[in-house]
Parts: structure tokens; sequence; C-alpha cells
């Protein structure tokens, strides 16, 4: 490891390093532990119910425990109701309606459990004009709140970024980056 140079010292640093991190893990539990399962799966709930509804208008998803009794254990369940159609299993779905599903299920988390930032690898890939619209519309608000790494071809998902960076190949073998600040 860069730096160690000195058994001793090396040892030292090394106990200095595992002490640091068994506090940041003590504090992370007594953190945890201040909400239980529950409360933080409601959360997650209340805020895919808030984000279904603007990547699908007029639909409705709720998650559900299917073992309130197990929390540890227990699967969830993803109930969705798309506009003009009845609750129906989501094997039935499009990718397009997968995707935009599994990306209201992330920023839910998101919201609930806030983190620096965000990758997102091609999730708008699946997804017709019309989604990518409404996809890009939930990328912008909630680009107030949080930072977002998005890897994309889609040139409507660029037009909302602030910064975008390229590779590009002027000639055989030779690749430059190239960015782009459009804020």
């Amino acid at each position: 490891v860069a730096g160690f140079s000195d058994p001793l010292m090396d040892c030292k640093k090394c106990k200095e390093r595992v002490r640091g991190d068994k506090l940041l893990e003590e504090h992370l539990h007594t953190t945890i532990a201040g909400l239980s399962n529950k409360e933080i799966f409601d959360k997650v709930n209340i805020e895919f119910q808030k984000i279904f509804p603007v990547l699908f208008p007029s639909g409705y998803g709720e998650l559900h425990m299917l073992n309130e009794q197990d929390l540890l254990n227990t699967g969830v369940e993803i109930l969705v109701r798309l506009p003009g159609k009845k609750m129906q299993n989501m094997s039935l779905f499009s990718g397009g309606e997968k995707a935009l599903t599994a990306i209201s299920l992330i920023f839910s988390l998101l919201k609930t459990t806030p983190a620096p930032f965000c990758f997102l690898d091609e999730v708008d890939a699946p997804l017709d004009e019309a989604n990518v619209g409404r996809f890009n519309d939930v990328l912008d608000a909630l680009s107030n709140e949080f930072q977002f790494v998005v890897i994309t071809h889609n040139r409507r998902t660029m037009e909302v970024l602030d910064t975008i960076y390229g590779i590009s190949m002027s000639e055989p073998g030779v690749s430059k980056l190239v960015s782009v600040d459009l804020s």
C-alpha cells in the first residue's frame, strides 16, 4: 500500500484505520437503529406512490411486504396499475414499462435514503420518446437535490444534463476526452 514503508508504522496505521472504520460502522448502526425496517419501507412506499404517477400519469403504484412478521427476510411485491389498464403482474409489462417502474423505485429509495451521487447507466435505453421526456422531467427536478452521473446515448437525455463528457476518436487508435458545459 502506498505510504507504508516501516512495518511497525504500517501496523499502527492499519489499527487506526480499522478503529476509524469501526467507529463509522457503530455510527451507521446507531443511525439505522433509530428507524425500524418497517418505517424505512413505509417511507420508500410513500415516495414510490408520489413518483410513479409522475412517470405514468394517472397510473398508480405501491409496494407491499410479502411477510410483515419477518421484516429482515421478507420479499417486496410491486403493485402497479398503468394508465387505462387494470392492476397486473409486471411480467406482462413492456421493457419500457418495467424500466420506468424500476426507475420509480430507484428514485424512491434515493429520496428516502439520500446518497451524495447516483449513477444511472443507460436506464433510458428501453424507453420510447414520450417516456424519455417524463424520465428527463423527473431527473431534472431531482437534480436540484441530488448529483447524477448519467451514462446515455439518448440525445434528449443529454439535453437536460449540465455537463457532458464523451470520448471522441478523431483518428484510429487516438481517443480524446471531450467535455461540454451546458449550464
